[in-house]
């Protein structure tokens, strides 16, 4: 077994449902609209869901799927289904029917959890055969009625806990499949270097279907912390919910974070706070800069992961401000090395792919044995953990104190008369350019150089001609967009992260 570095978390995992059992007792762990439950009444609610899981008689090991906004039942599945030797497929709220057939029929799910309404958007041919479905309503008062309290799994760490299914914004959704070790140690990880006490209070605003939303949840109950689920209309919703739940911890993808320094934030909504942390894309100097200047008594954690591996990298707050740019290092638990090839470690300012290694890596794409094999391979030799790792595609230079800095996603670069365009570099230009609030930088096809930049921005159109000025004045000519193109909001996926296929349709009127 491999040891921690010093200072770190214990690397031994347990069953994921024991991280609400043992102490904080008194702790409000979950924070309602309808009221507040103390950690001891999560802890009861979560052995009824499981012991009225268990009494359907499902297989063991069979999905069960859940589609409904953050509440009771959202919240308690992650650990009710595995107790009960089930494997939990949350399907995020904002998709659509098509979207959540896919799901279910790749999963194979033999149970359906949501909400009414949405369980009645559903067509025949959409459920799979055999597949029961309950509203959340009959789940909990069933699960109250019956009354079975189901005792605490003895699962062994690589047993399956869940199907986690990405965006598909490059394609049909694929379940990633995280064991009860996966999450677990996740979760320890989190709360170890945000050093999450059980006095927090962590608004989760995120989708729970998404692995980081998930380990708001998770990480926070780790550490004996409470968990406010949010889902919200309007930024506004966020600001005001701080104020009146005293947030400390929030978490959010960069779009979401752009919207936020854009509302007025009254005294009480700020003074709690302690904690904002990012993942799910490149936060940007601008970003950390206003950031920082907007909440300079919270610390600001920039984190890089993805499904397949967790969460990756995180930055010291310290250092943020130093190195506003950096993804950081790696987590407790995690091992992160940039190839340059197979068997070479690339170089201090060299560029290379980012591998993911170590007991966070997931174990594969559920039922697609082609794609687990493209993504999860051999890890270096030059790793401590060996096994799997996770290729991520991502490219990645590490500098020479140690720090990594992420290029882009090697799919997303924009390949333009043979130069290598990072989107990031030029979205960061024209955002330091001052006339717009958000950027997306993309590689249209184009006979003459095999793509073109074209570039996206929310802001004001009157603003153009100063923004191709600072764009000339910051980069390349061969950086230079071919087109601009502006408007009114980004679209965004189901994650809250840019929707940069919709707008390479858009773009090209595919």
């Amino acid at each position: 077994m491999i040891r921690p570095n010093p200072g770190e978390p214990d690397p031994v995992s347990r069953p994921l449902d024991h991280l609400v059992e043992g102490g904080y007792d008194a702790s409000p762990a979950l924070v309602l609209r309808d009221g507040t439950l103390p950690r001891t009444e999560v802890r009861r609610r979560v052995a009824l869901l499981a012991g009225w899981l268990r009494s359907l008689d499902l297989a063991e090991g069979a999905r069960v799927a859940s589609w409904a906004a953050k509440g009771e039942l959202t919240c308690l599945l992650p650990l009710a289904a595995p107790r009960a030797g089930l494997v939990h497929v949350p399907i995020n709220p904002l998709l659509k029917r098509a979207q959540v057939a896919h799901v279910l029929a790749d999963s194979g799910a033999a149970l359906l959890l949501g909400t009414g309404a949405r369980l009645g958007t559903l067509e025949l041919a959409d459920v799979p055969a055999g597949c029961r479905k309950f509203s959340e309503i009959e789940a909990l008062g069933s699960a109250s009625s019956l009354g079975i309290e189901l005792e605490p799994s003895r699962a062994a760490p690589d047993d399956l806990a869940a199907l986690l299914y990405t965006s598909g914004s490059t394609g049909r959704p694929k379940g990633v499949m995280l064991s009860h070790a996966n999450l677990w140690l996740g979760a320890v990880s989190v709360a170890h270097y945000l050093a999450l006490r059980p006095s927090d209070v962590v608004l989760a605003v995120l989708p729970l279907a998404f692995d980081y939303g998930q380990n708001q949840l998770l990480s926070a109950w780790a550490a004996g912390a409470s968990v406010v689920p949010l889902d919200y209309l309007t930024p506004r919703d966020v600001v005001k919910t701080c104020a009146r739940h005293r947030v400390t911890t929030l978490a959010a993808v960069p779009p979401l974070l752009v919207q936020l320094v854009e509302q007025d934030w009254p005294q009480e909504a700020v003074a709690s706070l302690l904690r904002l942390t990012n993942s799910g894309g490149a936060m940007g100097e601008q970003l950390v800069r206003t950031l920082r200047a907007s909440f300079p008594q919270a610390a600001l954690f920039s984190m890089y992961g993805l499904t397949e591996a967790f969460r990756s990298t995180y930055l010291d707050p310290a250092l943020v401000d130093a190195h506003p740019t950096s993804i950081g290092r790696a987590i407790p638990f995690a091992e992160v090395l940039g190839m340059r090839d197979v068997e070479t470690l690339a170089g201090a300012g060299e560029e290379g792919e980012l591998v993911h290694c170590g007991p966070l890596v997931a174990q594969g794409y559920w039922g697609d044995a082609v794609r687990t094999a493209e993504r999860f391979r051999p890890a270096p030799p030059q790793s401590r953990y060996g096994g799997m790792a996770v290729w991520s595609g991502d490219r990645v230079v590490r500098d020479t104190t140690g720090l990594l800095h992420f290029i882009g996603r090697d799919d997303a670069m924009i390949k333009s008369s043979g130069n290598r365009i990072s989107p990031q570099e030029v979205e960061e230009a024209a955002i330091a350019s001052g006339g717009v609030a958000e950027a997306a930088a993309l590689g249209v096809p184009d006979a003459r150089l095999g793509q073109a930049v074209w570039l996206v921005v929310r802001g004001s159109p009157s603003g153009e001609e100063a923004l191709r000025a600072a764009l000339k004045r910051e980069l390349p000519g061969f950086m230079q967009p071919q087109a601009i193109r502006w408007v009114e909001a980004m679209p965004l996926g189901p994650n809250g992260k840019l929707d940069r296929a919709a707008l390479l349709r858009e773009a090209t009127g595919a």
